[in-house]
C-alpha cells in the first residue's frame, strides 16, 4: 500500500460547525477549503438555500482541479409561496450530499448553509446527524449556517461562533463585488 493510501486510512476527520449571524461563515470553511486543496486533498462544496450568480467564489472555484462545487438552492428563502419548491430542491441536494458522503472520494465536504434545513422544515435534523455519524471516518465535514441546531453542534469537534458586532449594510452600504460575493 502507497504511503499516502496508509495515511489516508489513519486519517480521523473532523466535524466542524461554523454558525452565528455574523458575515463570514462560508469565507472561514472556504478558507478551510483552500488550506485542504494546498495539501492536495479533494474537496467538494455543496452550497443549500443560495441560487445561482456569480459569486468571486465560485468563479475562483472553476480554477481548481480537486474541488467540485454544487448549487442545491435557488435563493435565499424571501419568497413564502415558493417554500414547497425550496424543499424541494433541499432534499434533492441533501440526497446528493450523502451520495458525497459515501463516495469516501472526498477529504473534505462543506455542507453551507445546512443549518438552514431543519429551521424551515425542509429536512429532520436527524437525517443530517445520521449522515455526519455514518460518514466515512476520514472524511471532515463542515456544517456552515445561522441557528445550528443543537444536536449539530454537540456533534461537532469544533463550533465556531460568528457574531456581528457592525455590519456596512445597517448604514446603507450595499453589498460590493469581491468582499460580499
Amino acid at each position: 500500500m502507497a504511503d499516502s493510501a496508509k495515511s489516508k486510512k489513519k486519517v480521523k476527520g473532523r466535524v466542524i460547525v461554523i454558525t452565528g449571524d455574523g458575515k463570514g461563515k462560508t469565507t472561514s470553511a472556504l478558507g478551510t477549503a483552500f488550506r485542504a486543496l494546498g495539501h492536495g486533498h479533494k474537496v467538494c462544496v455543496i452550497q443549500f438555500v443560495k441560487g445561482k450568480g456569480s459569486y468571486g467564489e465560485r468563479i475562483m472555484a472553476e480554477q481548481f482541479e480537486n474541488l467540485d462545487w454544487f448549487i442545491c438552492g435557488k435563493g435565499f428563502l424571501f419568497n413564502k409561496e415558493k417554500l414547497d419548491e425550496d424543499k424541494k430542491v433541499a432534499e434533492e441536494g441533501f440526497e446528493m450530499a450523502r451520495k458525497k458522503v459515501e463516495s469516501d472520494e472526498y477529504d473534505l465536504i462543506i455542507l453551507d448553509e445546512i443549518t438552514y434545513l431543519p429551521t424551515y422544515n425542509f429536512l429532520d435534523v436527524e437525517r443530517i446527524v445520521d449522515l455526519i455519524k455514518n460518514r466515512p471516518e476520514r472524511l471532515s465535514v463542515i456544517l456552515t449556517g445561522r441557528g445550528a441546531h443543537d444536536k449539530l453542534i454537540d456533534l461537532a469537534d469544533t463550533v465556531s461562533v460568528i457574531e456581528p458586532h457592525k455590519h456596512a449594510f445597517e448604514n446603507g452600504v450595499k453589498a460590493q463585488k469581491g468582499v460580499e460575493f
